[in-house]
């Protein structure tokens, strides 16, 4: 049976090595973007390592919650009409911010973190259900270890630091990756996280750079703090791939769900804060709060 994957902000760094890494492993790809420029190169240069099924791109912009919506009803009517399953989700969308933004009034780290890929798989799941097998895979971040752990609202007290906010929302998103494992299990739908480590992707590039990005506690070591960022976030994306590759295809999975794959490729523990019960109801109550599966 053809199997099919789906990579968000496939069309460069991590996505689009996790792309050519799932392309290569037989799948049929599709990459989701806002670029339409890039999308064509991304389909380009996945196409030209001979896949058995060529690639393709759908744009949005999943800092667009309507936009997030409009695509899961594509996607899913797709499956419908071609009687094709849906064999693997990969959120890999991520974004860091140094001043605080919004999108629809919402602050933009925690939509794009957190709730864009919350409501994709939330509106995908009875597709990826009715072509189980199938994995869910999130892509998480060491990040998380810096994270606020209060999510009575989407944001919290205290002023705007983009690296703690981008762990915060990173910390929401695995906390409902491993609420959602359990929700799932037995379903054949199996729902892993993958942390790549560090890779140099336009994300990081620049960002890191801005010593307002962090709290004026941590800020004082930024010199020593950066020059350790800066290194781990050296390698090619291709490397900070294999994480999330292995969530998606490596047969030892099969049949198992809820694991966090490492940056070195194999099972780790979860962060403990990211397990806490307490924490993913907080995060399941403000996800439908913001990002209602029905619109009213």
């Amino acid at each position: 049976m053809k199997k099919t994957a789906v990579v968000t902000a496939g069309t460069g760094g991590i996505g689009l090595e996790t792309a050519l890494g799932l392309a290569v492993a037989g799948f049929a790809v599709t990459v989701i973007g806002r670029d339409a420029g890039r999308g064509a190169k991304a389909v380009e240069r996945i196409n030209a390592t001979g896949p058995v099924h060529p690639a393709r791109f759908q744009s949005a912009d999943l800092a667009s919650l309507d936009q997030v919506r409009a695509l899961a009803s594509g996607i899913a009517a797709d499956h419908a009409a071609s009687g094709e399953p849906l064999t693997v989700l990969v959120n890999n969308v991520g974004a860091m911010f140094t001043e605080r933004q919004t999108r629809n009034g919402v602050e933009a780290s925690f939509v794009v973190n957190h709730l864009s890929p919350y409501l994709l798989t939330e509106l995908l799941l009875p597709t990826l259900t009715a072509g189980a097998p199938s994995r869910i895979v999130n892509v998480t971040s060491g990040a998380v270890a810096v994270a606020k752990r209060v999510f009575d609202a989407v944001e919290p007290p205290g002023g705007y630091y983009g690296f703690h906010w981008y762990g915060r929302a990173k910390l929401a998103n695995l906390a409902y990756t491993l609420d959602l494992a359990a929700r799932l299990d037995g379903t054949g739908v199996s729902v892993f996280a993958a942390d790549p480590g560090g890779a140099a992707t336009d994300m990081t590039n620049g960002t890191m750079a801005d010593p307002k990005i962090v709290s004026p506690a941590l800020r004082l070591l930024w010199p020593l703090v950066r020059r350790t960022f800066e290194r781990s976030t050296s390698g090619p994306a291709s490397a900070a791939a294999r994480p999330s590759l292995m969530a998606a295809t490596d047969d030892t999975l099969t049949g198992r769900t809820g694991i966090v794959i490492g940056a070195q490729a194999h099972p780790v523990a979860p962060h403990r804060a990211a397990a806490d019960p307490r924490v993913a109801e907080a995060v399941r109550r403000l996800s439908e709060r913001h990002a209602p599966l029905a619109l009213t």
